[in-house]
């Protein structure tokens, strides 16, 4: 593992998060996973790996993993911000209780985890970090108003801690993938919004595989830390808009 530095993840129980903790697994770096469901991490048995149960609402949580992982693998050089939760409806009859869970998951939470691992990449003039974003963060959809506004806040985020870290040399990397086979559509609860979308994800043949976005996530990071990927937008091909 010479020269493999600690990467962390969070939402890491599934989907693209799990990909990318398999990937650079494979790549050869240590790897904090991060997530609610503990055990959907560590029946991924990952060498060299840290699991622990985590909120990215917790703002102490994540400290508290990061620092532990640091203590065992070295300082985290690779931060996913990967956390979130979709709950698409229409957003005349949604329950605003939905619009608070998507509000503190996708935008707090993706800052509470930037926040446990930026001074240090400040301080080591070294890092990456990749915000999970959407194509929803580009363009609004039917049915996806405050999940769009939370995808937005992440691209915005994201342009201006790009435009503060290029000072450091730490990298910022926006992911702003369209359909992908996760298990996205499990945090939708409007019955006719999730038929809508499973109609639309059948017309254009169904989502990518979430390694291909591993993949592509892995080849930027190992680009030279002067060379930045500064947004990776992936979508099926059949994906218009």
């Amino acid at each position: 593992m010479a020269g493999k530095q600690l990467v962390a993840v969070t939402g890491a129980s599934s989907g693209i998060g799990e990909a990318v903790a398999k990937a650079f697994s494979r790549a050869g770096h240590p790897v904090l996973m991060m997530a609610r469901r503990l055990e959907r991490m560590e029946a991924l048995n990952l060498p060299d790996s840290m699991a622990r149960q985590v909120d990215v609402r917790d703002r102490a949580a994540i400290a508290a993993a990061v620092k532990e992982a640091e203590a065992e693998y070295g300082p985290v050089d690779m931060l996913f911000a990967n956390a979130g939760i979709a709950r698409l409806a229409d957003i005349g009859r949604q329950p605003p209780e939905e619009w608070d869970e998507m509000i503190d998951i996708n935008t707090k939470g993706v800052l509470n985890s930037v926040h446990a691992v930026m001074s240090g990449m400040m301080e080591r003039r070294h890092g990456t970090l990749f915000m999970m974003s959407s194509i929803a963060g580009r363009k609004i959809y039917p049915d996806h108003t405050v999940y769009c506004g939370t995808k937005f806040f992440v691209h915005a985020v994201s342009e201006s801690l790009r435009d503060y870290l290029s000072d450091y040399d730490v990298r910022v990397v926006v992911l702003s993938p369209g359909v992908i086979e996760t298990e996205v559509l499990s945090g939708v609860l409007d019955p006719q919004t999730l038929a809508n979308y499973k109609a639309n994800k059948l017309k254009i043949g169904g989502g990518i595989g979430p390694e291909h976005v591993a993949d592509l996530m892995l080849h930027t990071y190992q680009l030279p830390q002067n060379a930045l990927v500064q947004e990776i937008v992936i979508t099926p091909t059949r994906q218009k808009y």
